[in-house]
């Protein structure tokens, strides 16, 4: 399934400014529901409430939390900001519409989760990727929460699409150049250090136990095939522009 998403035929078939701002219109909903998986794994391995009290598996609290440091503070040109607030700003460097996840941000205040993201005024395809998140995230069982959240990133964006975003970023004067550096931290942090933690974090959690194995697998699997058909979804789209 990694496979497939590093060879799907999206990224040899975004050629344009216009077809790049279209992917960056539905990707960000995956950067943002990214950001809401990993807050659910906070809320659970970790103590988040008052009187602060120790939780079980001190090693994946201390994972989760480095993970949080780099996702929701990194630094960039000296000022600390979240992937998603850089991505937000990426979009808008580029041209590209911040009105879709604007507007289910600002619906979330007032109604559930899943019902806002049924009402969204946003692209099918993000929409169906942000409810299959949401659903895992509402089931609540840790183990699966941990594969979807280590197998469903970034890290399968291949070098070749990388290199497409660089040479219209200099076709466009900088416009891209935000969204570039994205792209480059996060396969770096991803590779280097995410990664390798997130990936001990399933093992802490799953320890020896055969069935958490087999559904943390089953977990991983589907959050790779929700984003097959996201990257689908994004294909058909700009075939017609």
């Amino acid at each position: 399934m990694r496979e497939r998403l590093a060879k799907h035929p999206l990224y040899a078939n975004i050629r344009t400014e216009a077809q790049l701002r279209v992917f960056m219109e539905s990707h960000i909903f995956a950067v943002w529901d990214f950001m809401s998986l990993l807050k659910a794994l906070q809320m659970r391995l970790t103590c988040v409430s008052v009187p602060w009290m120790p939780t079980a598996l001190p090693e994946s609290r201390r994972f989760i939390n480095e993970i949080v440091l780099g996702e929701e503070s990194d630094e960039f040109e000296g000022r600390a900001i979240s992937h998603f607030e850089l991505y937000l700003e990426a979009m808008r460097s580029a041209g590209a519409s911040t009105s879709g996840i604007a507007g289910l941000l600002a619906g979330l205040v007032a109604g559930s989760v899943l019902g806002e993201i049924e009402r969204a005024a946003i692209p099918a395809g993000a929409k169906a990727f942000v409810r299959e998140t949401f659903g895992l995230i509402e089931q609540g069982e840790l183990h699966r929460l941990a594969a979807a959240f280590t197998f469903g990133r970034e890290d399968v964006i291949p070098e070749m699409f990388r290199s497409l975003v660089r040479d219209l970023d200099r076709a466009s004067d900088g416009a891209f150049g935000t969204f570039i550096w994205y792209l480059e931290r996060h396969i770096e942090v991803d590779g280097e250090d995410h990664g390798p933690l997130s990936l001990r974090m399933v093992a802490d959690i799953c320890g020896a136990d055969e069935r958490k194995w087999e559904e943390a697998g089953a977990a991983a699997e589907a959050a790779l095939a929700a984003r097959v058909a996201l990257w689908d979804a994004i294909f058909a789209e700009i075939r017609g522009l």
